[in-house]
């Protein structure tokens, strides 16, 4: 089914979503906007462990990727490949480099051009041709290491060099399992963050510090609490075209100290499934077909949804901000699912359809109902993020089968209330997925986004 744990999730600053702007493929979703469509979650195995596996079934062990640059000469195509990767029984590093080709050979071309034309052979337009190819804009490194603390903490540090821009970005992790919760300290110098519209945001300083319960896989209680401080204005980068240098920064990434909590419930309920054939009624000889992935092997028809509520405390950053000092928001998806096939043939055995209707707001969506009741003209005076957060989200995502272990997937999100049929499609996303069998549930993901104009590929294990 869609991910429902989306909707606890975005209401926190640790919410990571698929993206090649930085080496680690990650940037993190705004708290307090609409949940971000299904398939923009990002793997849960870090980047440098991907590329690691991936490197395995791509020539030369180079991934491709595409992600519009600060400097347009640059270019959004990129090729990544994981350099070194030393380890031991309880640590392990991992150097990373991209190289982006575009400006290369633009350069190169002229440079060719300008000797052919000269009369004479000059060394020192060979010089200056050389000089392309140690272009430091062209580069970018990345390096990982992570440590094993005792039996089951961990730390992973990370420093990261982009060839288009200045300074180092650096990311400190600590993870602590505990009984029945995740402890976790996340420290980012910048943070990097992408909000609905398709804007990328870097908070000079973030640091969170988040206590969650295990998620429970069909139903059950889940909640969350944690501290939140960033530091500095949140600076926007690589703007799309639907973004504009002028655009105010959300206001939850602006500079401050928060407190915050949220808990919710989760249910699901089977409303059809296929009947089991009886065994005798089974022929020894015929071929005995495994699933291409444990998580989509049966047909069934269900219905799920999750409802919670979210409490957050500014205890810093309220001066001269529309902000709260204390605020309370309920928040909900409704998800219904359709599966028909085994996915276990070659061809024409799965076909997967999820509806999901989010709403991230509910204080929100009520004010705006009450407005339309009255007739009121108030509503006019909402800012954007007042009035994005009060419209529903209706996500589509269509599954199917291609041939074998391949799957072409669409994951698509509507603005209900907007656009002139009362829904406009907000965001979508393309992907072809290659199912791993050895994984039970694992797969090869290439997906591309044209909203922000960015793709890769990714690894991703008991995750669809």
């Amino acid at each position: 089914m869609a991910n429902l744990n989306s909707a606890i999730d975005s209401v926190f600053w640790d919410h990571n979503l698929s993206s090649p702007q930085t080496l680690e493929g990650t940037a993190r979703s705004v708290p307090g906007e609409p949940f971000p469509v299904d398939g923009a979650r990002a793997s849960r195995s870090h980047r440098i462990q991907q590329l690691s596996l991936l490197r395995e079934g791509f020539p030369l062990g180079v991934i491709p990727a595409f992600a519009p640059s600060s400097d347009k000469r640059l270019g959004s195509f990129s090729l990544n490949s994981l350099l070194l990767s030393p380890s031991s029984d309880n640590w392990w590093a991992g150097l990373v480099g991209q190289f982006k080709p575009k400006k290369l050979f633009t350069d190169v071309k002229t440079s060719i051009r300008n000797i052919r034309k000269a009369e004479e052979w000059d060394l020192q337009l060979f010089k200056d041709a050389t000089k392309h190819f140690v272009d430091k804009s062209l580069y970018s490194v990345g390096l990982w290491t992570q440590i094993a603390i005792g039996s089951s903490s961990s730390l992973l540090l990370s420093a990261e060099r982009l060839g288009d821009k200045d300074g180092i970005r650096k990311k400190l992790i600590f993870v602590h399992p505990l009984e029945k919760h995740d402890l976790t300290v996340e420290a980012a110098l910048p943070d990097l963050f992408l909000d609905h519209k398709g804007r990328f945001w870097d908070v000079p300083e973030s640091i969170n510090f988040d206590v969650s319960s295990l998620a429970p896989e069909t139903t059950g209680l889940h909640y969350r609490f944690g501290v939140h401080k960033s530091r500095g204005d949140p600076q926007q980068v690589n703007a799309t075209a639907e973004s504009s240098d002028d655009a105010a920064a959300p206001a939850s990434l602006m500079p401050g100290l928060c407190a915050k909590a949220a808990v919710s419930y989760r249910a699901k309920r089977l409303l059809w499934r296929p009947k089991e054939e009886e065994e005798e009624d089974e022929d020894d000889d015929s071929p005995v077909y495994l699933p291409y992935d444990l998580r989509l092997k049966e047909p069934h028809a269900t219905v799920s949804g999750i409802v919670g509520s979210s409490l957050a405390a500014w205890i810093t950053g309220r001066d001269g901000m529309k902000r709260s000092p204390i605020s309370a928001d309920a928040f909900g998806s409704a998800c219904i699912t359709f599966q028909k096939g085994r996915f276990s043939k070659l061809y024409g055995d799965l076909t997967r359809v999820d509806a999901r209707v989010d709403v991230s707001s509910a204080s929100a969506l009520a004010k705006r109902i009450f407005h339309a009741i009255r007739g009121s003209s108030g509503s006019s005076k909402k800012t954007d993020e007042d009035a994005s957060a009060s419209s529903p989200r209706l996500n589509l995502i269509f599954q199917q089968q291609v041939a074998g272990p391949i799957v072409f997937k669409v994951d698509s999100q509507f603005e209900v209330g907007a656009g002139k049929y009362g829904a406009e499609m907000e965001d979508v996303i393309y992907s072809l997925n290659y199912s791993l069998r050895l994984l039970e549930s694992g797969k090869v993901v290439a997906w591309y986004s044209p909203k922000r104009k960015e793709g890769m590929v990714e690894l991703r294990v008991f995750e669809f």
